[in-house]
């Protein structure tokens, strides 16, 4: 079936917002200006400072969410499902766990590559699908099984070619190495989130841009609070700024002083993870949860495609390798071999699998940073 205009612009728009919530992020952390006090030059690497602004752009969804709202009270048929009652503090145990989840891909953003961190996202098919077994009382199909094995596959490869790169001055051996196992350790934490949501959340019907924006609102409230000790909290060689703390967000209002074009890297970050947001939650309602995971596998490779033209890290074709088995894990997870046996069967009708939609990670979310 042919795609109507419209449909074309919501691929393209989550397409395009998805690439520039990595990339402008990584911009960010690439640029080094003086910072407070006349301290030498350094790099931008206020990844705590870079999560807030993440959670502004979700929050900025609540307000889409009523703008919808209102327009269906004037227009019955605009589709929009009515909204039951809830309780807000639902939102707050997913919340915390996005917030984690985030700081910690944030710091580890700086440490490895956009193209590696990207890929290495794809272990949150693994955890979910151990969790929702364990928690959710799921029962896990051969082709999941298969694809959560194909998953680590494609990790190990990844990681391999990580430490088989050459490494410069700001990307260290070590510093990779830490970076990747932070971006796994962080989808754990992704995974408990989709798994509170399936658990508590989406059973009371909430609107996917009022369950984001929620959950952006208490993210935004928390972390914010939360910068303030994290300005006197010893961080030693995670910490990115001359006083060597957690995070120093005047060290961070210095340098983008210093260096404005910061200042549109962080804008960028904030306005990409709203459209990014609302273009997904449309691509699962007008086309499919499975276009849409083609979709994010496509923002990985204009992620690696740009990092790579930008000189931000070197080639190595171990991560073609890497990135094929991924994508075969994430296919076999979410049923995209079904349709092609269907078609092998010659018209017979498929047996079909023993086993109930995974709406965890096929759903109409998709959190951070898909962080996002």
């Amino acid at each position: 079936m042919a795609w109507t205009k419209y449909q074309l612009f919501l691929a393209g728009l989550m397409l395009v917002t998805g690439s520039i919530n990595t990339l402008s992020a990584k911009w960010a952390d690439n640029f080094v200006a003086q910072g407070c006090g006349g301290s030498k030059e350094h790099n931008f690497q206020h990844p705590f400072l870079q999560a807030v602004g993440m959670f502004l752009g979700e929050f900025s969804c609540l307000a889409a969410f009523y703008l919808l709202q209102c327009r269906a009270a004037r227009q019955p048929d605009a589709g929009m499902d009515p909204q039951q009652p809830f309780n807000p503090l639902l939102f707050l145990p997913p919340a915390l766990c996005d917030m984690a989840g985030t700081s910690i891909m944030y710091v580890a953003l700086n440490m490895t590559s956009a193209s590696s961190f990207q890929m290495l996202r794809g272990a949150v098919i693994i955890f979910t699908g151990l969790f929702s077994v364990a928690f959710l009382g799921r029962r896990l199909v051969l082709s999941q099984w298969l694809g959560i094995l194909t998953t680590i596959a494609g990790l190990v490869v990844v990681g391999l070619a990580d430490l088989l790169s050459k490494h410069d001055d700001q990307h260290k051996l070590s510093d990779v190495i830490t970076g990747d196992l932070l971006i796994i350790m962080a989808q754990i934490i992704i995974s408990i989130q989709m798994v509170l949501e399936e658990k508590f959340v989406y059973k009371h019907n909430v609107h996917p841009l009022r369950a984001v924006g929620t959950e952006g609102l208490f993210g935004f409230v928390i972390l914010s609070l939360l910068l303030v000790p994290m300005y006197y909290m010893p961080a030693g060689a995670f910490s990115g700024n001359p006083r060597g703390t957690l995070e120093d967000v005047p060290d961070a209002f210095c340098q983008v002083g210093r260096q404005p074009l910061i200042a549109l890297a962080l804008l960028g970050n904030i306005g990409s993870i709203a459209f990014f947001n609302f273009a997904g939650i449309s691509v699962t309602k007008e086309l499919s949860a499975t276009t849409r995971m083609v979709l994010d596998s496509l923002r990985t490779v204009v992620i690696w495609v740009l990092s790579l033209a930008l000189g931000w890290e070197a080639f190595h074709p171990l991560q073609i390798l890497g990135f094929l088995i991924l994508l075969l894990g994430t296919a076999l997870y979410n049923g995209l071999h079904r349709p092609l046996l269907t078609r092998l069967s010659w018209g017979r009708s498929p047996v079909a699998e023993d086993g109930e939609h995974e709406r965890l990670l096929s759903g109409s979310r998709t959190p951070i940073n898909d962080a996002s």
